[in-house]
């Protein structure tokens, strides 16, 4: 019953770790999603349109400013993933479960962060009065936006499987004495047979 009762608290514990981990993760990765934003402002091409006083249209109707926003998003994307993910993990080298949630919902944080910064410090998103600004026949850029939201999840995606890669390629051998006793050791019987 005392043995019962003892690893009931050591698993307690373990969970315990897990969630402090996973919040510290997703706060200190979600930050980020800040100078993701920033750079995705100053990095992503501006879309030209055009005002002659009644109307507005694209400048360039075949220009691909508006993919070239989204392929910028991604691009920040996978590489603020890689590095969250290589940076947690030479913090945290035990990892966990909690670790890698905390990268992935961090990295969704972040991204959704990221794409509201951008949109809000980007050129003026009311159409309309940035034409009457910018007066009669003249050129403003376009609202900063994503036409494909599957790019949030680039920074989630990279966080996390880089990490995982990072783990099982150089796996830690100095395991906390918790985790060691969760090693799934062979039956003694085993032992004998091999010696035999």
């Amino acid at each position: 019953m005392g043995g019962q009762h003892g690893g009931g608290g050591a698993g307690g514990a373990i969970v315990r770790r897990e969630l402090r981990d996973a919040a510290l993760c997703v706060l200190g990765v979600a930050v980020l999603g800040v100078l993701f934003g920033l750079l995705w402002v100053w990095l992503a091409p501006k879309v030209p349109l055009f005002t002659d006083g009644k109307a507005v249209y694209l400048k360039d109707p075949e220009g691909e400013e508006a993919m070239g926003a989204d392929g910028t998003f991604a691009l920040l994307g996978l590489a603020f993933g890689a590095l969250t993910g290589v940076l947690v993990y030479f913090l945290r080298r035990h990892g966990g479960v909690g670790i890698v949630v905390g990268l992935a919902v961090g990295g969704l944080l972040g991204s959704l962060l990221a794409w509201r910064t951008g949109v809000l410090l980007g050129p003026e998103t009311d159409v309309v009065r940035a034409a009457k600004e910018a007066g009669r026949n003249a050129t403003f850029d376009a609202p900063l936006k994503l036409q494909a939201k599957g790019v949030l999840l680039a920074w989630p995606f990279a966080a996390a499987a880089l990490h995982l890669l990072f783990t099982a390629i150089f796996l830690p051998t100095d395991l906390p004495a918790e985790r060691q006793s969760a090693v799934v050791q062979a039956p003694p019987e085993w032992n004998e047979n091999t010696e035999r």
